[in-house]
């Protein structure tokens, strides 16, 4: 991205406060907000001194004009001249329906521009079915002709309030979460009439020849989103987008409809060029977990724009998180927090990267800050639930996620991490609910997937966790975890070979220095850090398949982890050169600190385990039957390394004692450190 002038700057800042007024009239307070905080975000204006000697101003800047007039281009930034006229014409009545919308009156909103037709008699009849009164809508709109003699500023309020008026309805009828009304049977009842409306009003639109300003456009697909026509909704969307940059939240619900990063590169294709585009770029790769490094380098081009904004620094942790770098993410979000303490967007991240980082008195801290600024924010109940959660109190944990999806039922990672601690407490059939609802949400979230495979592993259901882990792996390729869950329900299913690629594509997302191919052909460097249960679980699999050459091999390499790159290196007395083919080495870092940071996390090696106890003793065994000469020795090795960790120890000496009386009492290893032993 070119770095900005100063008079693509002073546009920029123009179009954003712009944004910020017109965001506002509409009453789309989230994107007004998000236009707020990134106008903020840009450096201050170049400050000219003036000619006379007075203070300090920027009138002799030939971008500007006089400061009332740009106070008012700002402030009423409509342009086209019938819009104008209408504006000023019902202006008394848009200020009645905004203060209606404030107070949450959205009815009434819509009531000043859109008559009703109210029920005639009984108001209330409470001798009405309630199946009757849910199939159509409480307030009818009369006269579906797209409101001709209305702004479009005006319509889009009206609608926008019935909309919301229709979703608050569809809360109160959903009563209890997971209750027996709350779930898909419960609509928005007022999405039809809406959408008639609005249908009526383009086609009015487009007879007279008016200009699209894009906020219905914007509604248009909010309604067809809700109505699952996604691909129509997606394309009404990107008119929206098309015709006005500046609203963020239908950038937002563009992003929503895009499933894959294929989807993401075709939407690019056809998106116009500008800022706000390299912004939905960034945001929606890190929406689809792609941590890559060309992202992290366009946020750190976009940063040079907006070097103070919250959102793209949350958008690095995010990045972070995605690509399991916890210590950078946690960074980030604390020094967010230290900035600006008040702010809870993201706060659910925060609390879930303290989660898996088991810093529990840090996560406490984080849920009491939250508390003490809104108790009553979702972030801040899923917060404490996560507290709640590490301290593995499941039922405090889910009375918090519930509260989060009370004050909001489209929180998806609520929803997700309530069906993990019912999961935690065995609850299969409520725990598939919360994650079916958080796929309904955003089915880009792996996790809810990942959970769905749990949950009917639990059942016993292995074709159905086969899957919900294919799911997962395909939205998540980098987490070996996905790969092991993958292999192990292919275990079950007795699919040795599949399970086998399944298990070396964990071991290759989990081993940066080695690729995909080489795990595939059996070609792995014995040097290679690898996760040793994955290996001793490919290993068993081989052995299923009477491949024992295979076996043997994957039990060598099980082996090898208890030690690792570092310690291998240093007993080879070449440290730098173990690590020229995995990191850039810095000439004078030759410390162990160094190389593990330079390795980005590298594990120096597991140690002595229970899984390389057991490969130890499984190898020894088929070195014991392979015959004598050096498999003998071999396996004696292996059974004296087992006296001394500690695992599988009487097995170890029975094997000692039928190698050595194989081998004609002779052994390298002295009879006293076996006496001593037993």
């Amino acid at each position: 991205m070119a770095v900005m002038n100063e008079r693509d700057a002073q546009a920029l800042r123009k179009s954003l406060q712009v944004a910020v007024v017109r965001c506002s009239e509409r009453c789309l307070y989230q994107s007004a907000k998000w236009a707020a905080e990134m106008l903020n975000a840009l450096p201050e204006p170049v400050v000219i001194s003036s000619q006379n000697g007075g203070d300090s101003t920027m009138h002799d800047d030939p971008l500007l004009t006089d400061p009332a007039e740009e106070i008012m281009t700002v402030l009423s930034p409509q342009t086209d001249a019938r819009e104008a006229r209408l504006e000023v014409a019902e202006l008394s009545k848009y200020l009645m329906a905004k203060t209606y919308f404030d107070c949450r009156e959205y009815d009434r909103c819509a009531a000043v521009f859109l008559p009703m037709l109210l029920p005639k008699g009984e108001i209330a009849s409470t001798k009405s079915k309630p199946e009757d009164r849910k199939s159509q809508s409480t307030h009818a709109l009369v006269g579906l002709d797209g409101a001709p003699h209305l702004s479009q500023k005006a319509l889009f309020l009206a609608l926008y309030a019935q909309y919301m008026a229709g979703e608050k309805r569809r809360d109160e009828e959903s009563e209890t979460i997971l209750g027996p009304s709350d779930g898909a049977m419960t609509l928005n009842r007022e999405l039809a009439p809406i959408q008639q409306q609005l249908k009526a009003r383009f086609q009015f639109q487009n007879k007279r020849g008016d200009n699209p300003q894009g906020w219905l456009e914007y509604l248009y697909g909010i309604v067809l989103a809700k109505q699952k026509n996604f691909e129509e909704a997606k394309s009404w969307l990107l008119r929206s987008v098309s015709y006005y940059q500046y609203n963020w939240g239908a950038w937002q619900e563009l992003g929503d409809l895009v499933g894959t990063v294929h989807e993401l590169e075709d939407l690019l294709a056809v998106l116009p060029q500008g800022m706000m585009t390299f912004i939905f770029h960034i945001y929606e790769n890190q929406e689809l977990f792609q941590a890559e490094d060309s992202v992290l380098n366009a946020l750190k081009s976009l940063k040079v724009v907006f070097p103070t904004s919250s959102f793209l620094r949350t958008q690095k942790a995010l990045l972070y998180y995605h690509a399991k770098y916890y210590d950078k993410a946690e960074r980030t979000f604390s020094k967010i927090l230290q900035r600006d303490p008040l702010r809870l967007d993201y706060l659910e991240a925060y609390s879930n990267i303290l989660f898996v980082m088991d810093k529990t008195a840090r996560l406490a801290f984080i849920a009491q800050v939250a508390t003490s600024t809104d108790r009553f924010r979702p972030e801040t109940c899923l917060a404490v639930g996560n507290y709640f959660a590490k301290r593995s109190e499941h039922e405090k944990a889910i009375v918090y996620f519930r509260r989060a999806l009370t004050l909001d039922r489209s929180y998806q990672a609520a929803w997700t991490l309530m069906g993990h601690e019912y999961l935690e407490l065995r609850n299969t059939h409520a725990a598939v609910e919360c994650y079916r609802r958080a796929i309904d949400i955003n089915r880009k979230d792996f996790r809810a997937w990942y959970g769905l495979g749990q949950a009917y592993e639990l059942l016993e259901m292995h074709l159905y966790s086969l899957f919900y882990f294919q799911r997962a792996t395909a939205l998540s390729p980098p987490d070996p975890k996905m790969w092991v869950a993958m292999g192990q329900c292919l275990d079950k299913l007795s699919r040795w070979q599949q399970a086998i690629k399944a298990y070396k594509r964990a071991l290759a997302a989990g081993a940066e220095n080695i690729g995909d191919t080489n795990i595939l052909q059996n070609t792995v460097d014995p040097a290679s850090n690898l996760d040793p249960d994955i290996t001793h679980a490919i290993a068993l699999d081989y052995d299923k398949l009477n491949d024992t050459d295979a076996v043997r091999g994957w039990l060598e390499l099980t082996i090898a982890q208890e030690e690792g790159i570092l310690e291998r290196a240093e007993e080879a007395g070449d440290l730098t050169a173990s690590f020229n083919a995995n990191a850039s080495f810095v000439a004078g870092q030759s410390t162990r600190s160094a190389i593990e940071e330079d390795l980005g996390g590298v594990r120096a090696g597991t140690g002595v385990t229970a899984t390389t106890s057991r490969a130890k003793l499984w190898l020894a065994r088929l070195e014991y039957v392979k015959g004598e000469g050096p498999h003998l020795v071999r396996a004696l090795q292996l059974t004296n390394d087992l006296l001394t960790d500690g695992y599988e120890v009487e097995e170890a000496k029975a094997l000692m004692h039928e190698i050595q009386g194989r081998m004609g009492a002779k052994s390298s290893v002295p009879m006293t450190t076996v006496a001593g032993l037993t």
